[in-house]
This record gives structure tokens, sequence and C-alpha cells, in this order.
């Protein structure tokens, strides 16, 4: 069910949580709110479900508003047919599973025969066929969320919302789910809004990801298209560049690559992006992008690669990866390298070496 966000605006006295969003989701696309503490993420997706009034604005969900301001229309968060999943699961621990899944069927007043069908048919998709009859609090985490997400998708809601539901989980288990989540809701077809901090999470299970900032969306894009190419410095920032460096474009080189001399110590970087010389601007390098070895590596093209003398500080071996801080210039970087035969030890006097197209140059 396709839904219209128009000029939303939520305030608090003075302080404006969502300051005239406007956003449109696709029929049965799942959209990531992300964004750090107090960016309007969680009262926008609020606005929606109904849980709260804002102050200004339109939603449509379908053909029929749930919310207008100028209309006077706002709809009972009971009757907008939306399910929500929550990050504590608010399920009863004095109830069984099946209990609790089938508890919004029962407020529907729906036949007990088709109740039976339905509760059977959403633990077989989220995988408790055989937990029906289990107490609630006898389950892990993992499996409350389940649960929570059973009651939420029973009713065939026209919504799915989901406030961080997994931050309570540990890692493992979080990833592992994550996964399983993206797939209920691509096999359901359900349009979905997933509010998270967690930069990972939305890059997994986003089709786009609404980057938010002080109640405004800073920028909405597919999540191979933010990573690669992030608006500014906030959301490069967000999504764990790692290496942002201010500098000033110092010129243009004969391969028509742009040169940026950091504002801290002499280095100076290549980069694709085309800037005015003289132009103030961010550096920014993801951690993959440097290539470490003992010395600089033959046959570079200098106008489109800058080599960095640096020493290893920190080594730390990660199975599939090798994450290293180093220090070169009066800059530190962080570098992930997939060499893992290889570990430079702290002290080890090396080099970094970065192409032009991986420099990204941002602004604030």
């Amino acid at each position: 069910m396709k839904i219209a966000i128009e000029n939303l605006t939520k305030r608090y006295g003075a302080v404006a949580a969502v300051d005239d969003l406007t956003l449109t989701i696709a029929d049965g696309e799942l959209l990531v709110l992300l964004g750090p503490s107090g960016c309007g993420k969680t009262t926008t997706m609020r606005a929606i479900v109904g849980l709260e009034e804002p102050t200004s604005g339109r939603i449509t969900v379908g053909d029929s508003p749930v919310y207008d301001a100028a209309r006077g229309i706002n709809v009972p968060s009971n009757r907008r047919q939306m399910g929500m999943v929550f990050q504590s699961y608010a399920i009863w621990p004095h109830k069984t599973v099946g209990e609790n899944v089938i508890y919004p069927l029962e407020r529907q007043g729906v036949a007990p025969a088709e109740i039976a069908e339905r509760l059977a048919r959403t633990l077989a998709l989220v995988g408790l066929s055989n937990f029906a009859d289990r107490g609630a609090s006898l389950l892990s985490g993992g499996q409350m969320q389940r649960v929570a997400l059973a009651r939420s998708i029973i009713a065939q809601p026209r919504v799915l919302l989901l406030d961080e539901p997994l931050s309570n989980l540990d890692a493992k288990l979080r990833d592992h789910l994550r996964f399983e989540l993206r797939e209920i809701q691509q096999r359901l077809g359900i349009t979905a809004v997933y509010v998270t901090h967690d930069q990972t999470e939305a890059l997994a299970l986003a089709d786009r990801i609404a980057v938010m900032r002080d109640g405004k969306i800073i920028q909405l894009d597919t999540p191979t298209a933010i990573y690669q190419r992030p608006a500014n410095i906030f959301v490069a920032d967000f999504l764990g560049v790692g290496n942002i460096f201010p500098g000033r474009v110092h010129g243009v080189n004969a391969g028509n690559i742009s040169e940026v001399k950091l504002t801290a110590g002499n280095a100076l970087l290549r980069s694709t992006t085309p800037l005015a010389v003289g132009l103030q601007t961010h550096v920014c390098v993801r951690p993959e992008h440097l290539m470490l070895s003992p010395e600089p590596p033959p046959g570079l093209d200098a106008h489109r690669t800058s080599v960095l003398p640096v020493t290893v500080d920190v080594a730390t071996f990660l199975g599939n990866q090798v994450r290293y801080l180093v220090t070169g210039d009066m800059m530190k970087l962080n570098v992930v390298s997939n060499d893992t035969t290889r570990i430079f030890p702290r002290g080890s006097k090396i080099h970094a070496t970065i192409r032009a197209e991986h420099v990204q140059l941002l602004p604030e």
C-alpha cells in the first residue's frame, strides 16, 4: 500500500521534531528511516501509525487520508490497519505464544476456525510452528521478537512499521534476523517502514534509505547510491566512511584531476571530483579503498593516485579481514584489508595508496 507524506510537521513548543517533511513510499517498498537519536525518525513513524498527532501536514495510505490537518482528519491508530513491532517486544509473558499472536484477531471478532488457520500459517512464516502452546516467558530474545512480528502481521495489515526491533539482540542473532525480516517482508509484499540508527542494518534491509537530521530528510536514495555517493559529510560519517578531513583544492593536474591539500599537515590527495581551485572541501576515503604495502606499488599513474607514508598504530585480525589504524602526516586513517596472509604489526613503516576515483570531495 502506497504511503504519501506531505509537508508533515510535528512541534514540541518551539522545537520541530519533524520539519515540513515530504516523502512517498511505494507499494511493497521497505523504506528505512536512518539517523541519530533526536533526528525525527521515530516521530515520523509514530505519526504514520497514529500514535503521534502531527502539528500540520497530510498522510495518505493508498487512496485514503489517515491524517490531514487542513481537513481535520485524524484516523485513530486502531483503524489505520497497520502492524507495528516495537524495540521492547511488548508481549505478555503470562500468555502462550499462540495467545499473544492471535490477540488482534480476537479483538476484531474473527471466527475461531479462521483464527486457527491464520495462526498456523503465521507461525510457520516466522519459524515458530511448534511454539503455539509454549509460555512466552520461556522464550529467548530472538523468539520473542518473532512472536511480536507474527502478532503484527497476522491481521494482514496494509503497512508494517518496525521501531528498532533488533536493537536488544546480540550481534549474531541481529544479523540473522534482519535477513529473515527482509525475506518475510518481500514474501508478503507488504509496505514497511523501518526505523534504526544502525547503518549496517539500513544497508542490509532497505529498498531505499532516508537519512534524517534535525527533522528533515538529508538524503533519500537506494543503499548502493547513498553508500557510494553520500550527499555531504554528515551522511558520509553516519554511513561509516571513517576517514574525513578538511582541505582546500590546491590545483588541477595534467590528468584533469583535482588535488586537495589537507588543512592539517602537507598531505596532497587526488580526486576525480571536479572542483574549483581554492574551494574549501572535505576529503572522504572509505577504509576498504586504502591499500597498504611495504613500498609504493610499481607502475602507478602519478596523476590518478596518492601514496602516503604511514605507521601502523593498531592491527586487528577479524577472521576474513584485518582492520588497521595508521598514522601519517598529522592524520589518522582507518584501513580495512582483505589480505589476511600478511599482517603488518604495530610500528611498521609502510605506504597507503588510494586511487583518485575513490577520493570523494564533499560539502559540510
